[in-house]
């Protein structure tokens, strides 16, 4: 008898030891949703890449949860239809976990998705990180309790961006160039509206769109950059689309500053070398560090790939991941869809928060300027012997913007 009752006692604390690590040595699958293929291929290779590395980085002991982390890649060819397609391959094997980031098209479209998915499947929700689209319905009026945006949006770039550019006397006449589709109207918007507010004497001297991943010369769009008599270019492209720019102001002999959210992004590097020295500016919430933690990834990504680990946005993700799974005691999406409002994590350039309002993660910006490695920025991005060194840091509260998000979240039952 009293063997009975140390055996249930002993069963009972095994019980709450199991509650507690229930986790541990499971192994997370993550559907990376991504245009694979199509003009934007080289970007997502890059990102997939990027997902791998550190999702295996910071597998088992490497995190607080004791979970091993899998990406494993599904090719949307870049489109929303695409997007949607593949998030019912994922959900059909049974994936709890999907990331998508390259166009807020496709965003938007697999936000819908997976929130309608999980009202439709109790028992089988779906958990959405998104790491790059940065149209600011996705955490206002369109929210989702699903949705999680780990880039920051683009009325947070903005505000940062504006706030830089205002104390720049230089600026005088601003010609913009977007791409046509969500993200371009918005990064056109929000910068007329923030400089007319900061800076109401600069003038709007162009506004163009282009087809997005479509047009391969660029030379009409730059002629009529230098005809408008611009003194500073700002652009939201990415991709393809910001490197055949930079292609054809070369071509041009066009030099003028450009104030960008992506030049650091596959192929775009290599183009600005072959035009050398020039005023470009990106504004994102990292750069290539050479030390600490994210140095080294950054080193050893370059080492394993020869090429640059930028999307930094994936390493602030599976530490999240982590933290959350810990902090649920469970893989349960649900449960990890809990866990994640109001989380914070030490990430490369402080805390990051996932402000439970809206699932916006508020963190640290950066302004950064191309110019040649040196002593302090020695990281030669794309092998050019140019980097991006970071010229003006702000804190996280500098850029946060308000949201207008009614979070619909799931019943307690």
């Amino acid at each position: 008898m009293k063997f009975a009752i140390k055996s249930v006692a002993v069963c009972v604390m095994l019980a709450g030891t199991g509650l507690a690590f229930a986790q541990k040595g499971e192994t997370v699958k993550i559907a990376f949703i991504e245009g694979l293929s199509g003009p934007f291929a080289n970007v997502g290779t890059n990102q997939l890449k990027s997902w791998q590395f550190v999702a295996q980085r910071f597998s088992g002991a490497n995190n607080p949860a004791g979970v091993n982390f899998q990406v494993n890649p599904f090719d949307s060819g870049g489109s929303p239809q695409g997007a949607v397609t593949q998030l019912k391959a994922a959900t059909d094997q049974g994936y709890r976990y999907v990331t998508q980031g390259n166009g807020s098209g496709a965003g938007l479209a697999l936000e819908d998705a997976v929130t309608k998915f999980n009202e439709r499947n109790p028992g089988k929700e779906v958990i959405y990180f998104n790491y790059a689209a940065v149209d600011p319905s996705m955490t206002n009026e369109k929210c989702s309790y699903w949705h999680f945006r780990l880039d920051a949006d683009t009325t947070m770039k903005m505000e940062a961006l504006t706030a830089f550019m205002k104390d720049k006397p230089e600026i005088k006449k601003v010609y913009m160039l977007d791409q046509n589709y969500s993200h371009g109207h918005q990064v056109s918007k929000y910068f007329q509206e923030d400089m007319k507010r900061k800076r109401p004497d600069v003038q709007i001297v162009g506004d163009d769109f282009v087809p997005m991943g479509q047009v391969k010369d660029f030379a009409p769009y730059v002629a009529k950059i230098k005809q408008s008599g611009a003194d500073t270019i700002v652009t939201g492209n990415w991709g393809t689309d910001l490197t055949l720019l930079v292609k054809g102001l070369n071509e041009a002999g066009l030099k003028l500053p450009m104030y960008t959210y992506y030049a650091q992004v596959s192929g775009t590097p290599t183009a600005l070398a072959a035009g050398g020295d020039s005023q470009v500016y990106v504004v994102a919430y990292g750069y290539a560090q050479t030390t600490g933690e994210i140095g080294q990834i950054v080193t050893d990504f370059k080492k394993k790939f020869n090429d640059d680990y930028y999307t930094l946005a994936t390493y602030n993700g599976i530490k999240l991941l982590g933290a959350a799974i810990a902090k649920a005691k469970s893989t349960d999406a649900v449960k990890v869809a809990a866990a994640l409002e109001g989380l914070s994590v030490k990430s490369f350039a402080g805390d990051v928060t996932m402000r439970k309002s809206d699932h916006q993660l508020q963190q640290t910006m950066f302004i950064t300027k191309w110019q040649k490695v040196d002593k302090k920025y020695p990281y030669s991005v794309e092998n050019t012997g140019y980097t991006f060194a970071p010229i003006k840091q702000m804190d996280a509260y500098v850029s946060s913007t308000p949201t207008s998000c009614q979070m619909k979240r799931p019943s307690a039952g």
